[in-house]
């Protein structure tokens, strides 16, 4: 067949066109002669516009959609393609823009492929992409359904939770997931209680869509809220526990959607004051806009708007945001049973580009990753700049999340081999200086300062002094945990619970300080717990240390915000960390207990005071993540064997494998095998 095309390729399920054509040509059977000069004009424009090749093709019942920025025309490999198969790609500063259209597809697509690979089955075709020789990202033309494809879509979406008839959650077998068949693991489906219904309800109503389909949920959804300032947005480490939630109950498609649009997203050009960040940088969050169509009166279109941190309090990039997307990424393979995701072209990029910005040589002397304040869940000035726990234990998970889903070819081999020693050398450092308990406290209590060898014992010259004197009296016997930072002359005693319990998920700690962690937790059940679980940390700064560590913050006050403010959206991963440990019964004592007044006080976003007793000052009702922490808490407890899913097990080859060991050269012996006893190794 002597015919020529061009293809505009999308991450997602189509919504927008980016079609180009030579003369006499066509694309899937459908001729474009008529539209050429359009065409013509738009190769010579060096930006062209969306609304031009909309009118490329007005006609046809499906869509095609779209784009990544920052892409330049570009032809394939094949010797075929040339001038007659011309992939037309285009920039776009800041915005990707979707204009719903809808196009025939013939069946002939085959015929149009020499170029490039297709992954196909009898009835529909599944993907496309490009092969080699292209310095960008791949993008894909997904799925286009045939009419059985449509009948098993509706037949799954009728087992899934009715929010408005109370029917019973049901989770899907990942080897069931996308055939539409429910399975319990109970021998009978438990009604959801009135709670859950409004629950599900909220969570619903808080969808966002872009181009008529799901792609996250905003941050907070109250119809009261006349200024919302960037709660209307989609927040990528707000969204994990409602894409949680969602794939819990069987519905994939919104998790899919947006794992593909925030890595979309990656990819644009960033500056702040004309300075770029790393190409690997995710984005804070996304808001869909809908604006009016350039030249054409009342017509609107959809555009995706990024923040990477050039809005945010203070100017931080969001450093937690790539490895949550990593993290979410597993998870969506492990419960869906869909590895086809993880596995393509720019999935796999947009994996090596992350690693790459968070391996990336520096100055620093220790594995940890460096970071400055307010860089993850607590994103205002409270002393966590350094090497705060929570951005290490959310790397470690990160790494091990990767380490799973790479594929090893001679491009990425190096980069596994860096991950495989960071993982090593990370695990070692926490667990070996990170810990605490009463016996490291009566270490530290009689170090010697100022130690200048390579055999030094306060290697981190940690001054005794340092050690408040709440903490002597307030840590049990049978309890530890890790420390919220650590630099030289630097140890932050507090206690973060994002952190230790992200520690016991990825199997940061020992299984011993895994469940000292716990026993901790159960010990001191009312300092952390009150009245509204969770503590985001304990104690709360107060007087001085809160004038001079948070510069006098007025949202975080003591026993406020991110300044010992009680969070239930962390419910889920406390439940999620008590199932790996064997003691759900405790994570069911604080979903209970918070069941007690979520609903009644709106779904805040945190309560304030020492107990949690009061609904935050500034707290946004109806927080998405506070709703979907709570119905994502109840599902594992319903459905334990799927937590097993989302949380890693020790890995033994990791502690085995020391970069010392691997130096013969090595001037001096590694001290993990002489720590071993210590840190549960």
């Amino acid at each position: 067949m002597n015919t020529s095309s061009c293809i505009g390729i999308s991450t997602m399920k189509p919504c927008c066109i980016i079609l180009s054509s030579c003369k006499h040509s066509s694309f899937f059977g459908y001729p474009f002669g008529k539209y050429s000069h359009l065409i013509n004009d738009n190769l010579l424009k060096p930006h062209c516009k969306l609304d031009d090749i909309h009118r490329v093709s007005n006609c046809a019942n499906r869509i095609i959609g779209v784009i990544g920025s920052n892409r330049s025309g570009f032809c394939g490999p094949d010797s075929n393609w040339r001038q007659s198969r011309f992939l037309l790609g285009f920039r776009l500063n800041k915005e990707i823009r979707c204009d719903s259209v809808n196009i025939n597809v013939a069946s002939d697509v085959r015929n149009h492929s020499t170029s490039i690979e297709a992954q196909v089955n009898e009835k529909s075709f599944e993907k496309f992409y490009i092969q080699g020789g292209l310095n960008v990202k791949p993008l894909i033309i997904e799925r286009i359904e045939s009419d059985k494809d449509v009948a098993k879509e509706k037949e799954a979406e009728e087992v899934r939770t009715d929010i408005n008839d109370g029917s019973a959650v049901s989770v899907k077998h990942p080897d069931n997931y996308f055939n539409g068949e429910s399975v319990s693991e109970s021998p009978h489906e438990r009604e959801l209680s009135e709670v859950e219904k409004e629950a599900w309800k909220l969570l619903r109503g808080a969808v966002v869509h872009y181009c008529g389909f799901p792609v996250g949920t905003v941050a907070a959804n109250d119809p009261a809220d006349k200024h919302p300032l960037n709660y209307d947005q989609v927040f990528i480490r707000d969204f994990v526990p409602s894409a949680l939630a969602f794939l819990l109950n069987g519905e994939g498609e919104i998790v899919k959607n947006f794992l593909l649009h925030t890595l979309q997203l990656q990819s644009w050009e960033k500056t702040v004051d004309c300075y770029s960040p790393g190409e690997g940088l995710m984005p804070a969050s996304f808001k869909v806009r809908t604006v009016p169509l350039d030249g054409r009166n009342g017509e609107l279109e959809d555009v995706l708007d990024p923040d990477f941190g050039e809005s945010a309090i203070g100017r931080v990039a969001p450093v937690d945001s790539g490895l949550w997307w990593i993290i979410l990424l597993r998870a969506y393979g492990r419960i869906t049973g869909d590895y086809t995701l993880q596995e393509r072209v720019d999935v796999q990029t947009g994996i090596c580009l992350i690693l790459n910005l968070c391996l990336s040589d520096g100055f620093d002397m220790f594995p940890t990753l460096l970071v400055t304040d307010g860089s993850c869940m607590i994103d205002r000035r409270m002393g966590i700049h350094g090497h705060p726990l929570e951005i290490q234990a959310l790397f470690y998970s990160a790494l091990r999340s990767s380490r799973e889903m790479l594929t090893i070819n001679d491009s990425t081999k190096s980069l596994v081999a860096a991950l495989n020693s960071r993982l090593s050398a990370l695990s070692f450092h926490m667990r070996e200086y990170y810990w605490l308990d009463r016996k490291k406290i009566n270490e530290i209590y009689r170090y010697k300062t100022e130690e200048y060898s390579t055999d030094a014992i306060n290697k981190f010259n940690i001054y005794p002094d340092q050690i408040p004197s709440w903490l002597v009296d307030w840590l049990p016997e049978i309890g530890g945990y890790l420390v919220g930072n650590l630099q030289p002359a630097h140890m932050d005693f507090r206690f973060f619970m994002l952190g230790n319990i992200w520690s016991i998920i990825s199997s940061l700690g020992s299984h011993e300080q895994h469940e000292s962690i716990l026993n901790l937790i159960e010990d001191k059940w009312d300092d952390f717990m009150g009245k509204m679980p969770l503590k985001i940390c304990y104690p709360a700064l107060e007087q001085e240390e809160w004038h001079i560590i948070t510069g006098s913050d007025p949202k975080n006050t003591p026993w406020s915000y991110h300044n010992g403010g009680s969070w239930p959206t962390l419910l889920w991963q406390f439940t999620l960390a008590c199932i790996k440990m064997g003691r759900p019964e405790l994570a069911k004592k604080a979903v209970d207990l918070a069941e007690m007044r979520l609903s009644a006080d709106h779904w805040p976003e945190y309560y304030d005071t020492r107990h949690g007793r009061f609904i935050g000052k500034q707290a946004r009702l109806c927080q998405t993540w506070t709703i979907a922490g709570y119905l994502t808490s109840k599902m594992l407890l319903e459905n334990p064997g799927m937590a097993s899913k989302l949380f890693w097990n020790e890995d033994y080859e990791l502690l085995e494998n020391c970069v010392c060991a691997l130096r013969s050269n090595s001037r001096r012996k590694c001290l993990r095998f002489a720590s071993r006893s210590q840190v549960g190794l």
